[in-house]
Formats: C-alpha cells, structure tokens, sequence
C-alpha cells in the first residue's frame, strides 16, 4: 500500500524546508514582518512571542515541517492541531482574528520561502514557485481560510495589496524589535538586522527605515562556498545563541530522513 504525503517528495518544497539555513532565513524576513503587521496584537494576547521570540520561531517550524514532510493524514492533524489553538486563543479574547491576517501569515510563508531560497541557492523557476503557493494554498484550505486566491498570479497581487495596505509602525513593532535585542544579544541582532535588509520586501525596507544596502550581500557567496566544505555551522552558530544548536543541527534533513 502506497503512503500518500501531503507534499509529493520531489517537490521544491521539501529541498527548501530541509535546509536549517533557508528556514532560518525564512523566519528572520518574516521576523520583520510580523513586527510590522497591523494585527500584531494578537500574537501580544498569549504573551508567548514577545517572552520568547526564538523559542516561537522553533516551534512554528515543527508545525510547518509536519506539514511538508509528513503523510498526508499526520500533516492534516497538525493543521487541525494549529486550527485548534487560534480557535482557543479567540475564545479566550472574545471575538475573531480577521481573514486577512490568516492570510498574511500564509502570504509569508509563500513569499519567504520563495525569497530565502533564491537568495542562498538558485532562482526558482515559475512553476517551482506555483508550487511552493500550491503547498500552501492546501495548508490555507485546510485551515478554512476566507478569500484565498486561486493561482500564483491572483497571490502576486494581493500579496502586493497586503504589504501596502496591512502593515504600519506601531508601539508592537519598537518593544517586539527589544525582545529580539534582549533574547539575542546586540551581536546576533545586528546580523538579524543586516539578513531582515537581504530579504525585505521595499515596503518593509521603508517602514523600517533600514537606511542602507545589506552588508552581508558580499558574504552569501563566501558562506555558499562554505557549504561545500561542511563549515557553513560557523556561519549559523552566529545567528542564534548557543543554546539553540541542537535545535538547528535538527533542521538539516533529507526527504528520506524526516519521520514523524
């Protein structure tokens, strides 16, 4: 009897959620984002993200990689698991979180995937990128999401409305930048800064005031090389505390080797 996966093997979405560096990369622009989005407020209810901002990111990433990498029955219960939670969370706050947040966070992961992987492999090729929205138009379907767009075009440009009508400068956005300073430290911050500039869409760029070009540009060719003789856990141990390096050796994985 075959196994049915949620996300066929060979698909692109795989290569880029097996690797720890295009995930970090995934949620360091999604970081910027998310400090930025109007509905911010609610990731302030439950008091989790601003306490613990990296501890968040791994666990956000465990849902996400059940999701792709898992049977098609596993992944369907951690959507549900993820339904469940944001249900609780808006009993307890009394009314709903709008649609157009849900999608936000979808169109972030679309974007990002799609940005972090081209940034530190290759550029995708259009129907590469079809499917990496595909993946997640099925997680969004799922979730029972209203107003989802139907193809990689209709995305495109209600991506594009999103960044410019969903996102401002808010109280949220100065005190969840101090949590990622104090839970980082001033080093791995400015690095975060430096790899949120490498992949921020220009709306963000100017929200955020990033005033100059990304200095690590210069250093994504010298940190591919890297890749090739096994140092590249150099360059990730400067990303995130020391604490955290197990938790990013596990995201390094194969296709084959992902079992749930």
């Amino acid at each position: 009897m075959n196994t049915s996966y949620f996300v066929n093997k060979n698909s692109i979405v795989r290569d880029i959620w097996g690797k720890s560096d295009t995930i970090l990369f995934i949620f360091a622009g999604a970081s910027a984002e998310f400090a930025l989005n109007k509905a911010v407020d609610w990731l302030y209810f439950t008091g989790k993200l601003p306490a613990d901002p990296i501890g968040r990111l791994f666990s956000t990433v465990s849902y996400a990689r059940k999701i792709v990498f898992s049977d098609t029955e596993t992944a369907k219960h951690a959507i549900d698991t993820m339904t469940k939670i944001h249900a609780n969370v808006e009993n307890k706050r009394g009314y709903n979180i709008p649609d157009w947040a849900y999608r936000d966070v979808l169109f972030m992961l679309i974007d990002y995937s799609i940005r972090s992987y081209e940034l530190l492999e290759r550029k995708l090729k259009l129907t590469e990128k079809e499917e990496v929205f595909n993946v997640f138009l099925k997680v969004g379907i799922d979730m029972n999401m209203q107003g989802l767009p139907k193809t990689f075009s209709e995305w495109e440009t209600m991506r594009q409305e999103h960044l410019q009508n969903n996102l401002e400068y808010s109280n949220y956005t100065t005190d969840l930048y101090k949590q990622y300073q104090k839970h980082l430290g001033l080093t791995r911050y400015k690095i975060l800064l430096e790899t949120q500039k490498l992949l921020a869409p220009k709306e963000i760029y100017t929200l955020l005031n990033f005033k100059h070009a990304p200095i690590l540009k210069p250093l994504i060719s010298l940190y591919k090389l890297s890749r090739t003789f096994k140092i590249d856990w150099i360059f990730k141990a400067l990303l995130l505390p020391p604490q955290y390096k197990k938790q990013i050796k596990k995201l390094d994985i194969t296709n084959t080797a992902m079992a749930y």
